[in-house]
């Protein structure tokens, strides 16, 4: 397998094709990425702005540029000398007409050839969560319509712009009450042809002849008579319902909670081969090199998936998976994968650049002006219970369902009970028993949840009984059927409740709030960072090392300024009280409390700090106020504690977005000379921080990736934020720039040192991919504040050099400290790394010796990376 030294990861969509990509093939070349990493190409719903809702696997997307514009993109990349990293969804597809495998299930329902491609409980109708009320209000309303689907030539019941084709056997129906001669040749062939000799037929005998504007007319004539829609509704393979009632009542398995995607069943290996059919083409054809799996643990089988994979594309190609890694959680060793995708490398950042004497100085501030909501624990577990019992209800109720039909001896509520505590108590994602006795790692995690559990049980024989299911020691399909459906639940509970709703309600300090990472845990500083990259070395030492993600809650940079609020807790907290006064004209007082309360109050400086401009511009503040309102609103819904997607409180929603908007209103003299005054600090310290994770992300164990536009300063928010244009032809002219790094702007410096870094990876591709990961020790008054390794693999090696918890020793505009900061402070340097040694980010000689004068090194400059010569 031919290593990635780099990937760099590409949004296709929202402007961005593979023509354009073409035109940046240049500029990774010189940048030093080995791969371009490819966010989904294939065929999704239209207008999809990430690709993920996919409707055809099988077919490259024309809307950015189809086949003939892929081709042309992996032949730029291989004349380059790259590759081609690719995002694949093998759990899901878009729930959608668009979708013609998932169009012919809705008119074929279970004899579909399709049927079983999806996830479906086939006991009752598919139900459909179109509605924006009751179907009975919908009706009485004319929201339904019986149309003519001229795209696929068939009969459709239409919802405003949704037309759902309805089966073959209706068409007689149809035509007896429409009196029309292509209306009766259309039902006479239904009753005859299926699948696509059914859709051919119907589009031959549409589009021969026959008047049908008049057709058209006679359907919307009978759309009038709701006795007729509702009983030839009824007669469908599928129904309607309200989108509110998906929660509880959904017949097919969704990802997460978005029921515009539907659970394929990618462990029948009919299904795969369908799926993959593409995919497989193109990495045997030498136009994949790589393949990224997303949202693995959605899968019934992650691992037997993972092996026919690897057995259909060969040992030669690199696969990474999507994978969240819980605390002491460590990637089976059993899949024939790389690794991850790298989150528990942002968390592994934190431990270097959160000060944990200032994050208990945030924990005081915060717990007293956000009351219970500043109780990690108990938010976790409130977000958790309420992802059980509301979000995913109907999911949970059918495990409760099966496990009740197993055990009928035990009552369904002791059942629920027991159910219900363990997805709330569960640390990690999911197990991945699919057969047979569980893992040492998938036993040891359940046997910590049951005992965690037992604190909520009054008796433990119920929770005795589902553990057996999950441990495998119960055989028969209803007991296969209980473990995979419980473990393909566990991730989504955990995702939503932690991801998407805790870590928009605990906000005491937004930077460790971070997939992947645990806001609740004690940082151990430079020591904590050795560990888990030793421990990395070891397990995965070819997984990509991120920082930015299209899912991460904000851009790398805006993390890295959030950081430096713990090492300035009291400025910060007291500023805080200081804004709050400020701007209290702008709280509104609702029936159900002030809005924004304290605890959002508190959340908004915070992200504001993350992206605020280090040069203000009142005269234009549209962007920043359309940008930041966007996020305030998406905040507040995500917490689900006074508004929600689901359950929207306008004049909430209002307060809130106005007194964001107002915190960047050009007329808020006094707050924003202030907050401006305050932040300046913090400005330049997370500038270092920005610099040392990237030089960390660029030389520790792992493969560095790059999200797009993140090679100079990412001050993104979460998502659609991170996902606006990037202007290349500016990077492209930066990276061009000749000069010594003092002259470069801080964006373009660190542009530079990932240019540096990765064309040193490049050139020593075995040192990165095998080296051993060393720490090295740091002596002298300052030696907190930097962190020191070195790669080593036989006689080649390089030493990183970063500073950190820089905040209040950086003098306006300098990055560095001086050298009177460092003082004594020195690294010491092993036997094997004392010859004669060159910083490659200035070109200064280090000379031979045991150690490394810090003054000597960072005194005129930002950190060090250091080979030998």
């Amino acid at each position: 397998m031919t290593l990635p030294t780099a990937t760099y990861r590409i949004q296709f969509r929202n402007g961005m094709t593979f023509d354009r990509a073409c035109d940046l093939v240049p500029y990774l070349k010189t940048l030093g990425i080995s791969h371009l990493y490819a966010s989904p190409i294939f065929t999704a719903v239209s207008g999809s702005t990430h690709g993920y809702d996919v409707t055809d696997a099988n077919e490259i997307d024309p809307a950015l540029g189809g086949r003939a514009g892929f081709d042309r993109l992996t032949e730029s990349l291989a004349s380059a000398g790259m590759g081609l990293v690719l995002d694949i969804v093998p759990n899901h597809m878009a729930a959608s007409p668009d979708n013609a495998w998932w169009r012919d299930v809705l008119a074929f329902g279970r004899q579909s050839a399709y049927a079983r491609h999806f996830d479906i409980d086939w006991n009752e109708p598919l139900t459909l969560p179109q509605l924006g009320r009751d179907f009975e209000e919908a009706l009485a309303a004319g929201e339904l319509r019986l149309v003519l689907d001229e795209t696929h030539g068939t009969f459709a019941m239409a919802y405003f712009q949704t037309s759902l084709p309805v089966k073959p056997s209706s068409y007689g129906a149809i035509a007896n009450r429409l009196d029309d001669p292509v209306a009766t040749r259309m039902a006479e062939a239904a009753a005859v042809r299926s699948g696509e000799d059914f859709a051919r037929a119907l589009r031959d005998i549409l589009f021969e002849g026959g008047d049908r504007a008049a057709l058209r007319q006679k359907l919307e004539d009978i759309s009038s008579d709701r006795e007729f829609l509702r009983s030839l509704h009824d007669d469908q393979h599928w129904r309607l319902i309200h989108w509110k009632e998906a929660a509880r009542h959904l017949s097919y398995r969704r990802f997460f909670e978005v029921t515009g995607l539907v659970g394929t069943r990618v462990e029948d290996p009919a299904v795969f081969a369908d799926l993959h059919r593409l995919v497989l083409e193109l990495v045997r054809d030498g136009k994949v090199q790589g393949l990224r799996i997303d949202h693995v643990d959605g899968l019934a089988e992650p691992k037997a998936y993972l092996d026919r994979l690897k057995a259909e594309v060969g040992a030669g190609t690199y696969i990474v998976v999507e994978k969240i890694l819980g605390a002491g959680e460590v990637l089976p060793e059993s899949w024939p994968v790389a690794g991850t995708t790298g989150y528990e490398f942002i968390a592994a950042l934190g431990e270097v650049f959160i000060d944990p004497g200032g994050l208990r100085i945030l924990d005081d501030a915060y717990r007293g002006l956000a009351g219970e909501a500043g109780d990690l624990e108990e938010g976790r577990r409130l977000a958790k219970q309420q992802m059980v019992e509301r979000n995913f209800a109907g999911e949970t109720g059918k495990l409760v369902a099966m496990a009740a039909g197993i055990f009928p001896e035990i009552s369904r509520e002791e059942i629920a009970t027991a159910v219900r505590e363990l997805l709330i108590a569960f640390p990690v994602y999911r197990t991945y028993g699919d057969g047979g006795p569980l893992s040492w790692q998938d036993s040891a995690v359940l046997a910590s949840t049951a005992s965690q559990v037992m604190a909520q049980l009054d008796d433990r024989r119920a929770l005795d009984h589902v553990l057996k299911l999950l441990e495998g020691k119960i055989e028969g399909p209803a007991a296969h059927e209980f473990r995979i459906r419980f473990q393909q639940l566990s991730g989504p509970v955990m995702a939503k409740a932690t991801e998407d709703t805790l870590f928009y309600r605990y906000n005491r300090l937004l930077a460790a709030n971070e997939v992947g990472s645990e806001p609740g845990k004690a940082p151990e500083g430079p020591d904590g960072f050795h560990r888990r990259m030793a421990e990395r070395a070891r397990l995965q030492p070819h997984g990509l090392s991120a920082s930015s993600t299209h899912d991460t809650k904000r851009g790398e940079d805006a993390r890295a300024r959030l950081y430096v609020l713990s090492e300035g807790a009291d400025v910060f907290a007291q500023a805080v009280e200081r804004w709050r006064e400020m701007n209290r004209p702008w709280l509104k007082h609702l029936p159900s409390g002030a809005a924004p309360e304290p605890n959002t109050e508190w959340m908004l400086y915070q992200a504001l700090a993350g992206v605020w401009p280090e040069e203000f511009d009142r005269a234009q503040t549209e962007d920043l106020r359309a940008r930041f309102t966007d996020y305030a609103l998406k905040s507040v819904r995500e917490a689900k504690l006074r508004s929600a997607w689901t359950q929207q409180d306008g004049a909430y929603e209002e307060a809130v977005t106005a007194y964001a908007a107002a915190l960047v209103s050009p007329d808020n003299d006094a707050f924003l000379e202030d907050f401006e005054r305050v932040l300046q600090p913090f400005i330049a310290a997370g500038y270092v921080n920005s610099l040392s994770q990237t030089l960390l992300k660029l030389t520790a164990p792992g493969i560095p990736d790059i999200y797009q536009g993140a090679e100079v300063f990412d001050f993104s928010l979460v998502d659609p934020d991170n996902r606006r244009p990037v202007d290349h032809a500016q990077l492209t002219a930066w990276l061009d720039e000749a000069g010594p790094i003092a002259k470069l702007q801080a964006a373009a410096l660190k542009q530079r040192i990932i240019a540096i870094g990765l064309q040193l990876r490049q050139r020593h591709p075995v040192l990165f991919a095998r080296g051993d990961y060393l720490p090295l020790k740091t002596t002298g008054s300052r030696r907190d504040h930097v962190l020191a390794f070195a790669r080593v693999h036989n006689s080649e090696f390089a030493i990183t050099v970063a500073p950190r918890l820089m905040f209040g020793w950086l003098d306006p505009g300098v990055l560095f400290a001086g050298p009177e900061f460092w003082e004594d402070t020195a690294i010491a340097v092993p036997s094997p790394l004392h010859g004669l040694k060159a910083d490659l980010v200035t070109g200064k000689t280090i000379e031979p010796g045991g150690s490394i004068s810090v003054a000597a090194l960072l005194g005129s400059q930002p950190l060090g990376l250091i080979s030998p010569i």
